[in-house]
């Protein structure tokens, strides 16, 4: 196998052939180091490269297969860690020129949950400064670009997640998602991504973005992203808002298919605007799932219309948290999130706690909404990846900081908290992705991974890779 072969290689079939000795643990990280190297000047997927901590690291996992050691599930399988969490030796900058340099002293729980499992970080990914924004950019680390067109959007502070998925940077990548951050570049970057039910794993600190944040994994194939998910599921004493009791078993029953399953369909929620290629895949896909024997109905939600004033309030509100860091550092902060900041620091305390109110009422009507259904299926986004200095594409209404214009599928989400994953479901003509959403009920993972698979199965995408993959 070639360094790309390995890079694009699933970490199931990567674990087993590193328990057989096939591989070593080496072997892989320096196939991948090597694949980063050739391909990260065209990408900009990496804000830190590890490379020094992920040698050493592979050492001690080869020298315990060779030595019969008990290993766990990842076992000398690479990881990318985003750059918002903390990793203890490795950098952790948040996108952010305020934190360069800056070196935590302890691991964040799934960081330290992924290595317990065996998984070995050969870097940080890169983030929108702070996580603001749906876009690929950063003061800190410039711009990240799509694997799949150069000098396009890899999106959302998840960015450098989804483009080194995609770019063969190995199979285990990590996400978070506060108004879809995995989801957005999943689709924009062709990859599998799943924000999982909110609590499902454990952020530490908890953020402080009312409850909508969601750590997840971002892969090439649902199959991985149940087992990077399995490892960093889980009640944690610091997080209070993680969820009690054992996880389930993320892959018992994966391939039980999808029959009798109830699925909504809604191509807009009622209010979108989508690109006519990207609501054509995911009509196509609703044919799909229903030839699976699942019954799709197409509906319009009524809470739909009522996300956009929502989330608008609700972004700049949230993002004023960073208004602190204004008088030293806003020349050298992305003007986009200086701008959305400015706008929620008009926004006062009797305001917020009425829309809040309205809020707590619109995730009412989705939880009771989902009683009828098993999923809802929908676009990931409205378009596909576009310039990547632009805030929104060339031929949308312009705003300083407003990228939920073509996005307005992810948020409702978050303020509820229901697992949602975006799917590889085709290209557009342009040869760029085009991801599909499914949502579930809270709680209900093992639903919408379990219908991904189905889809999967039937529309298989892993084994499609961007030119980028023939350059080394």
């Amino acid at each position: 196998m070639n360094d790309a072969d390995i890079g694009y290689l699933p970490a199931h079939q990567l674990a087993a052939l590193i328990q057989s000795k096939t591989v070593s643990p080496v072997e892989v990280v320096n196939a991948i180091l090597r694949r980063v190297s050739a391909v990260e000047p065209l990408v900009n997927a990496l804000a830190t490269v590890a490379a020094e901590q992920a040698l050493q690291a592979a050492r001690e996992a080869e020298r315990a297969i060779q030595n019969g050691e008990a290993t766990g599930p990842l076992h000398g399988i690479p990881v990318t860690i985003k750059d918002l969490a903390s990793t203890r030796g490795i950098p952790t900058q948040r996108g952010s020129r305020i934190f360069a340099g800056a070196s935590p002293d302890e691991d964040a729980p799934f960081v330290e949950r992924l290595k317990a499992a065996g998984a070995i970080i050969i870097g940080k990914s890169t983030t929108a400064e702070l996580g603001w924004s749906g876009l690929s950019r950063s003061p800190l680390t410039g711009f990240t670009h799509n694997p799949w067109k150069r000098g396009y959007q890899a999106g959302a502070s998840s960015c450098g997640a989804g483009a080194a998925a995609a770019a063969g940077y190995g199979p285990l990548h990590q996400g978070t998602d506060a108004a879809g951050s995995i989801r957005i570049p999943s689709h924009f970057c062709g990859v599998f991504g799943l924000k999982p039910t909110f609590g499902r794993v454990p952020l530490v600190p908890v953020g402080n973005l009312d409850y909508t944040s969601h750590a997840g994994p971002m892969t090439r194939d649902v199959r991985d992203a149940t087992l990077m998910l399995k490892v960093m599921a889980g009640q944690h004493p610091e997080d209070h808002t993680s969820l009690e009791g054992p996880s389930p078993d993320f892959e018992a029953g994966l391939a039980d298919g999808i029959r009798g399953m109830r699925i909504a369909y809604s191509p807009d929620l009622g209010h979108a605007r989508v690109d006519p290629e990207i609501a054509a895949i995911t009509k196509n896909a609703a044919a799909v799932l229903e030839s699976l024997g699942a019954v799709v109905e197409e509906v319009t939600p009524a809470w739909g219309p009522e996300g956009p004033e929502l989330i608008r309030f609700f972004w700049p509100a949230l993002m004023s948290l960073f208004a602190r860091h204004l008088p030293e550092w806003e020349d050298r902060m992305d003007p986009g999130l200086v701008a959305c900041v400015k706008d929620g620091m008009k926004i006062g305390a009797h305001e917020y706690q009425a829309f809040r109110e309205r809020k707590l009422a619109y995730c009412s009507r989705i939880g009771r909404w989902f009683e009828g259904w098993d999923l809802l299926l929908t676009p990931s986004a409205s378009v596909t990846a576009f310039p990547v200095e632009l805030v929104q594409p060339p031929d949308w209404p312009q705003h300083p900081w407003d990228w939920m214009q073509w996005a307005e599928f992810s948020y409702p989400f978050n303020f509820a908290g229901n697992p949602a994953a975006s799917i590889p479901g085709g290209f557009a003509k342009s040869g760029l992705p085009v991801g599909i959403q499914l949502v579930g009920r809270r709680f209900k993972e093992m639903d919408v991974l379990r219908a991904a698979f189905a889809f999967e199965q039937q529309r298989p995408w892993a084994h499609i890779r961007p030119e980028l993959g023939a350059l080394h």
